[in-house]
This record gives structure tokens, C-alpha cells and sequence, in this order.
């Protein structure tokens, strides 16, 4: 890893660390505030990242796409300042783009006449055409439906604009002046971000500041093989867990595995192994997780094993950077997979796999350390409103919506989290005031969370109005499988979008929905999933529970039904009452539990079966 025989000076090391962190978060926040979509200024759906000449990730607070697929195309030695890069094509990535409405602009940062770094941002766009608004067709069976796919190309040229690319992408969007917007405030801001990481070369001298870049990353190597893989005992363990439908075929268990084996006495101490993964699926879940090595899946498992932190203060601490990479091998299935595609395999949802595979190496790691994870969280879903308004202009309201996290080994889980770092739910005020839709009623959803010692955290429940005819879209998973519960924790609630709630329309929307019709006046209430449960939810203090039902998390209904707490009329626990009717639920119980809750929905998808051979230890 070593780029200069320089040795760090450990007091510099802290200022570059410093310096790196808060160009990358000038960065976000001109993007922020000089971007038009609300995908990107309002939900913050994107993310910066700074990369080094030898292409490694140097900042780890979020994860970032990868500056391979730029450097592969055009070589550093041809660059120029001022050039900025961008791509969005999914399987010319090398797995850094997950579908095509993320557009990632990559800048290089000069020093002494030379390539020293790249400094990247991308995110999540509106509209990059296709068959459907927001370009996520739920039933697309080929790449080419989803919308516009961008190889590597030079979109600046010296400080010059490509004003043919620009247009070539502007004309294929239905949100052509959102997505000019959005890509000058990117390229402006990473241009600006060069120029203020070349003041740091500049300041302290090209081998000094990258000596650092290496002691910053062989920092991070140490700190997790030390203290956060050692606390995984050797052997392997294995565990799966599935997303429930694609789109095109009817609901069924896609499944997603992963063989874990930990030998602390090897250079490369973990190994994970994707072998027995499903096939490729006909509809868009699938994802192009195996370029590369894997290297940008490393990342993006790696800030899981966190949760093997000896303190929850101390997790908080730890970054996620190119210093994991050397401690990880990923094994992977020949081409065909629902991780290993082929061209070209519709890729819009694939959300439905990456970010399941966190819950899958969370579960796997709660096998081998004996529950020391959190249980599962929901990992995004995408809901939108999309017509014409009074001027009869189109507008499209897209949303990303958060749930409730897992329940820890020493915490409820959190409410109504949002997968993507710092995004946010769009705010009511701005809602209504830009497109015809009134927002009745947003809190959190009643009972959601997943019963246990340790109760999952709640998800959203959000009523929308829309006052103009509309259509209604939804790409999400969890609707029928429901987020895992550990250690005698019970699943969390599952996703569901209702049209006329309580009136004569009343009717459920599948979770994974294009163009579902509703009428000016019509209400569609969206409840996302809660979390898992972590603990038997018998062994939670009445208090606990009361206090619950006060913050509206759990019904008394619920505390009664699902931990065994019977409320009086005056609001207080029966204690007696309390007592036996826990008694009797424990004594129901038949045989030793599964160590994984799956939930009702698994049965409807697996045959009856409520677990499977790896859900115990």
C-alpha cells in the first residue's frame, strides 16, 4: 500500500484526516444547496467521497461509487484540471452504480503537474428516461427499459462543458431542467472540492500528504483486524435470507447467502462466500456485486461489523475506508446470479440485494457471536406521486421513506431510520407547496416495531392526499417477509401502501407498483416495516412496555398480545393479571424456538415451513 518511503508525521496525519473529512462535507453541502431535484437537495440522497492516485477510498464516513471504471477508460497520465468524468452505466461501473438514475461525477485533484487524487460525488436523480417516471420500471426485464446508460465519459474538458452530452441526457429525462441543475451543482462542487484538497498538497508537499493517505488506511487495517474481527470466533457459519418478489414473477423466496469463515491466524483473516445465492431473477433485483473483486462490496458490508465494537460510543468512532479491504476475500458464483448478472439484466431495484446483504452478514455474524448483532431493518424503499399540476406542467414526487432498525443486545432499535446517511423524509411544507398533494398525517406506525427484550424500532406512517388525479408508484420490498427478529426477538411489521383507508375504496397497493390510478381527494396511507425484535419480549419490563404505549409505539392491545402486559383501565399494569398471563404464554411455547424470527409471511412463500435449516445454531 506504500506510495512514499516518506514517513508520516503524526501530528500532520490528524490535520490531513481533518482536512479530507471537511472538503468532503463542503463538498455535500454545495451540492445541497445549489441542486433543484428534491431527490437530491431535500431527501440528500447522495453522497461525496475522496479517493487517492492508487484509486483507495480515504474517507469513511459513507460509502462512495469508484473511480476504476474512469481510470480504466481514461488513463490518469491524459488527464487534465478541469476535466471532470461521469458514468452511470450499471455494468461498466465495476460495481460502484447499483441502477441508472445514480449519476456519479468523478474530478481529478492535480499537484505538482500530476494526478494526486480524485475527488467523486453521485446520487440518486429523478428521471434518466425509461418506461416509467423516476426511470425504475417494477416489471422491467431488460436494462435498456430503465432509462439512459452512460458509459465513462469526459463531461468537462478542462473547465469547458460537453453541451452535446449534456443535452443528449436532458433530452432522454422528464426532468431535463432538475437534471441540468443537478449535474452543474455536482461538477461545480467536486471542482471546487480539487481545488481546495490541492491547497492541502500544495501546503505540506505531495509525499508528506500521501504518506499520511497510507497511514491513514493502515490505521483503519489495524484497528479492525485488532479490535473488531477478533471478536468473531474461528470457524464458518452460514445463513441466508431472501427478497420476496421481482416484478415479474409471482412472489417467491430469491434467495441471497452468505458462507462466512473467520480464521484470525491468516493474512486475510474473512472470507465471504456467496455460493448457493439464487439466480439471476426476470425483474429488477438483481445487482453487479462481483467487479472488481468485489471492492466496492467490501465497503459496503464492512460498516456491519461494526456492531462488534466494544462500546456503542466506539462504534460511532470507526470509519469504513480502503483499510478493510485487505481483510476481506469474497468468493462469488459463476455468471447468472441475483449478485452476479448478466448484460442485460435489469438492475433498477436491486436494492432488494445490496442492501439485503447487510442483513445477511448481520444475521450470519449474530450466529457466530451468539446474538451479538442487531436484529434486521428494512433497507429502502421508494414511493412516489407523479401527474400533471394546475398549469399542467408534470411533476413527480418521489420519495424515500425510512423504518424502523433492529433491536439491540442492549437497546431498542431506532424509529423510522433511513438507510442512506443524513437523508431525510421530504418535509410537509415542501410537498404541499410544489405539487398538488396535502400531507394529513406523517408519525409513526403503531405497533411496528418487532416484539422484544430489546423492541425494534418503529417505522413511518404517512397519509397523502393528492388533490389532482394522480398516479401512485412504490418500489419496495418487505411486504409480505418481514424484518427478523433474534435471539427471541419476533419480526417486525411489514410494508404496506392502503388506498382509502377506512372508506368505501378501500383497497391494499402491491408494494412494487408503476402507475396505480387514484382520483383528486383520494388518500394512500404508506406504513414502512419495523425492525426486529433482539430478546425474548416476555423478559422486557412492564415499565418498559407502559412507556411504549405513552410514546404511541405499541398498543395496548399489543402489549397485551404480544408481551404479555395487561393494562387497567387506569392506565397502569395489572400486576397479577400480568404475572400469569406471561406465565401461560411461556409454558405454550413447544420445544426450543428458532434463533431467527422470520415472521408469518415466510410460511406463505416457503411452503409452511416458519424457518429453515440455518435459522438455528
Amino acid at each position: 500500500m506504500t506510495t512514499s518511503q516518506t514517513a508520516a508525521d503524526p501530528v500532520l496525519v490528524e490535520i490531513v484526516a481533518g482536512t479530507l473529512a471537511a472538503i468532503e462535507m463542503e463538498v455535500e453541502t454545495a451540492i445541497g444547496r445549489t441542486s433543484r431535484s428534491p431527490m437530491i437537495r431535500d431527501a440528500h440522497d447522495f453522497r461525496a467521497g475522496i479517493h487517492d492516485r492508487q484509486l483507495r477510498k480515504l474517507t469513511g464516513r459513507s460509502y462512495s461509487a469508484l473511480v476504476q471504471p474512469v481510470v480504466r477508460d481514461y488513463p490518469i497520465e491524459q488527464m487534465n484540471v478541469g476535466d471532470v468524468f461521469f458514468h452511470n452505466d450499471v455494468y461498466l461501473s465495476e460495481g460502484g452504480i447499483g441502477h441508472l438514475p445514480d449519476l456519479c461525477v468523478t474530478v481529478p485533484v492535480f499537484a505538482e503537474g500530476a494526478v494526486v487524487a480524485f475527488i467523486q460525488a453521485f446520487g440518486h436523480h429523478d428521471d434518466i428516461g425509461g418506461a416509467v417516471p423516476g426511470s425504475m420500471p417494477s416489471a422491467a426485464t431488460s436494462m435498456f427499459e430503465e432509462g439512459l446508460m452512460v458509459p465513462p465519459i469526459k463531461l468537462w474538458d478542462r473547465g469547458v462543458p460537453n453541451e452535446s452530452a449534456l443535452k443528449i441526457m436532458t433530452r432522454n429525462s422528464r426532468m431535463p431542467d432538475s437534471l441540468a441543475a443537478d449535474l452543474d451543482a455536482e461538477c461545480s462542487a467536486c471542482l471546487a472540492g480539487a481545488r481546495r484538497l490541492g491547497e492541502l498538497f500544495e501546503r505540506y508537499g505531495v509525499a508528506a500528504v500521501e504518506a499520511c493517505f497510507d497511514a491513514i488506511l493502515a490505521n483503519s487495517t489495524e484497528v479492525y483486524r485488532t479490535e473488531i474481527l477478533s471478536q468473531i470466533p474461528d470457524g464458518t457459519y452460514v445463513w441466508e435470507d431472501y427478497a420476496e418478489h421481482d416484478g415479474v414473477d409471482e412472489p417467491m423466496l430469491h434467495r441471497q447467502r452468505i458462507t462466512l469463515t473467520m480464521d484470525s491466524t491468516a493474512d486475510v483473516p474473512l472470507v465471504i462466500d456467496f455460493t448457493g445465492t439464487g439466480p439471476q431473477a426476470k425483474g429488477p433485483i438483481n445487482h453487479c456485486g462481483d467487479y472488481s473483486d468485489g471492492n466496492f462490496l467490501k465497503k459496503w458490508l464492512a460498516p456491519v461489523l461494526r456492531n462488534l465494537a466494544a462500546t456503542p460510543e466506539r462504534m460511532a468512532e470507526l470509519d469504513v475506508n480502503e483499510g478493510v479491504v485487505p481483510l476481506i476475500e469474497m468468493r462469488f458464483p459463476e455468471k447468472g446470479t441475483l449478485l452476479t448478472p448478466v448484460f442485460p439484466a435489469p438492475t433498477n431495484a436491486r436494492t432488494f440485494v445490496i442492501l439485503r446483504l447487510l442483513g445477511v452478514l448481520a444475521g450470519v455474524l449474530a450466529k457466530a457471536t451468539g446474538g451479538r448483532m442487531p436484529a434486521d431493518q428494512e433497507t429502502i424503499r421508494y414511493t412516489g406521486v407523479y401527474g400533471t399540476d394546475a398549469d399542467g406542467e408534470s411533476y413527480l414526487m418521489r420519495e424515500v421513506l425510512g423504518g424502523g432498525s433492529g433491536g439491540r443486545y442492549y437497546a431498542d432499535g431506532e424509529d423510522t431510520i433511513h438507510v442512506v446517511p443524513d437523508s431525510r423524509n421530504l418535509p410537509t411544507e415542501f410537498t404541499e407547496g410544489r405539487f398538488p398533494l396535502r400531507i394529513e398525517a406523517l408519525g409513526l406506525a403503531l405497533d411496528s416495531g418487532g416484539p422484544g427484550r430489546y423492541r425494534g424500532g418503529c417505522g413511518y406512517e404517512k397519509h397523502i392526499r393528492v388533490l389532482r388525479d394522480a398516479h401512485f408508484m412504490s418500489i419496495a420490498d418487505r411486504s409480505i417477509l418481514a424484518c427478523w427478529g433474534v435471539k427471541g426477538g419476533k419480526a417486525g411489521r411489514p410494508f404496506q401502501i392502503t388506498v382509502d383507508p377506512g372508506g368505501p375504496d378501500e383497497h391494499e397497493v402491491d408494494a412494487l407498483a408503476d402507475a396505480e390510478p387514484l382520483t383528486a381527494g383520494t388518500v394512500v396511507r404508506v406504513r414502512t416495516t419495523g425492525g426486529g425484535g433482539w430478546g425474548d419480549p416476555l423478559d422486557r419490563p412492564v415499565e418498559e412496555v407502559l412507556r411504549d404505549i405513552a410514546w404511541l409505539k405499541v398498543s395496548v392491545e399489543g402489549a397485551r398480545r404480544d408481551y404479555g402486559v395487561v393494562v387497567a383501565d387506569d392506565g397502569t399494569a395489572d400486576d397479577a393479571a400480568t404475572t400469569a398471563l406471561r406465565d401461560e404464554m411461556r409454558s405454550a411455547r413447544t420445544g426450543e424456538e428458532p434463533f431467527f424470527d422470520r415472521g408469518p409471511g415466510y410460511a406463505t412463500l416457503s411452503g409452511g415451513a416458519a424457518f429453515n435449516e440455518f435459522d438455528v445454531l
